[in-house]
C-alpha cells in the first residue's frame, strides 16, 4: 500500500524507518505526476515488507519539498536511514525507479 506522507507523520514513516523509503512528491494538478501513480502502487505491492513507498502532496506539505530543495514535480526521493541517497526528477519508467531502489533493499 502506498503511504500518504504528511508533515505530521514524516519523521515516523520516513526519518525513523528501518527500511528504505521511496517518496513521490506530486500535486493533483500535475499531469506527469499522475503517470507515476500506478507505478507507485505496483512498487508498493512488489516491495511490501522491504521498502516504504509513499506519496507527498507538495501543495499540502510544502515544508517537505523545501527540505529537499524540490523545485520540479514529479520528483522521487530515495531515503535510507534518514538520509537522502538518490533522487529522480520527472516521469520515468518503473524500471528506472526500481534500479535506483534495488541497491538499498
Amino acid at each position: 500500500m502506498v503511504q500518504e506522507i504528511t508533515s505530521s507523520n514524516f519523521d515516523e514513516l520516513v526519518m525513523n524507518s528501518d527500511k528504505p523509503v521511496v517518496l513521490d512528491l506530486w500535486a493533483e494538478w500535475c499531469g506527469p505526476c499522475r503517470m507515476l501513480t500506478p507505478i507507485m502502487k505496483e512498487m508498493a505491492e512488489e516491495y511490501d515488507g522491504k521498502a516504504v513507498i509513499g506519496k507527498v502532496d507538495v501543495d499540502s506539505n510544502p515544508d517537505i519539498a523545501a527540505k529537499y530543495g524540490v523545485r520540479n514535480i514529479p520528483t522521487v526521493l530515495f531515503v535510507k536511514n534518514g538520509e537522502l541517497v538518490d533522487k529522480q526528477v520527472g516521469a520515468v519508467p518503473k524500471s528506472t525507479l526500481t534500479a535506483k531502489l534495488d541497491p538499498f533493499v
